[in-house]
């Protein structure tokens, strides 16, 4: 696919015809670039998409589908860098707003990461997945408190909101604050079964509490639901040796270091699901705001 000899093959011509071809050559970068980045052929999107928006910057729709091709490639700052341009031209775009904070986020760059959300938070004070986007910007900065403070206002918009609940449960056991947690997991163990970040969390939870037994298998299912999750063995290890079981605990101990020579690939769990869903997010629907 090359259509770059087909165009700028310019004559004298009168300014209208001059016009009507630009807007063509326009049109073909655009879409050959829309139909380069649906067939994953992410370099060429990026270079036809580079010279429409050299051609008619103003359209802010060759823009995101650009800032997709860019964090398809990892190239997270130029998809940064697009964002905000769009973001300057409709400031009141929460789709986009919360684009610019899952780059940040993937940046790494969390000051980033709230400021945008700030800004998100002043247009909706109701978005559910803006608290939930500073509350992992606060993580970022090893502020728990406040992270639980948003994920609590983002359950109370919506208690159904499963990644909120498991990163509320997760930073509140971190905090030692065990009851609480125990009842971020329990709820999230009565919605969703076979979940391993979900069992994940209600294992160290019984274990915290010193409820061995139960913790015992807790970690069983987690294994159940991943036969390759090394924490859940090391885990399970150390409660298979507080209950006495020694026998138990060398095993998981020797399939761990087993499995940590050659890790497999984990099993995508429900915050990376979110992610994912995220970094896939139609173009359209960023533009549109849908």
């Amino acid at each position: 696919m090359n259509i770059f000899k087909a165009l700028f093959g310019s004559k004298s011509k009168p300014t209208e015809e001059v016009k009507k071809d630009v807007t063509r050559d326009f049109n073909v970068l655009k879409y050959d670039g829309v139909r380069a980045l649906r067939e994953r052929q992410f370099d060429y999107a990026i270079q036809c998409l580079l010279k429409a928006i050299d051609m008619n910057g103003a359209d802010l729709e060759c823009r995101d589908y650009l800032s997709q091709a860019f964090i398809a490639t990892d190239n997270l700052s130029q998809a940064y860098e697009q964002l905000q341009k769009m973001a300057e031209e409709c400031p009141d775009n929460i789709a986009v707003l919360l684009r610019m904070a899952d780059v940040a986020y993937m940046m790494e760059n969390y000051t980033a990461m709230a400021d945008v959300c700030e800004k998100a938070l002043m247009l909706d004070g109701n978005n559910v997945q803006v608290y939930f986007f500073y509350a992992r910007a606060c993580c970022g900065h090893g502020d728990l408190t406040n992270a639980v403070v948003m994920l609590s206002k983002a359950l109370l918009l919506n208690a159904d909101f499963d990644a909120a609940r498991l990163l509320r449960g997760e930073l509140l056991l971190e905090s030692g604050d065990v009851e609480e947690a125990a009842e971020d997991a329990d709820a999230l163990c009565a919605r969703i079964e076979g979940n391993e970040d979900v069992l994940m969390l209600k294992a160290r939870v019984e274990k915290a509490m010193g409820h061995m037994d139960e913790a015992e298998k807790a970690y069983g299912k987690v294994i159940d639901a991943n036969p390759f999750s090394i924490d859940a063995y090391r885990e399970r290890s150390e409660v298979r040796k507080a209950l006495g079981d020694d026998e138990g605990a060398n095993a998981d101990e020797a399939a761990a270091n087993e499995m940590q020579q050659e890790p497999p690939q984990p099993n995508e769990g429900i915050e990376q699901n979110i992610k994912k869903k995220m970094q896939q997010m139609d173009p359209y629907k960023v533009f549109n705001n849908e």
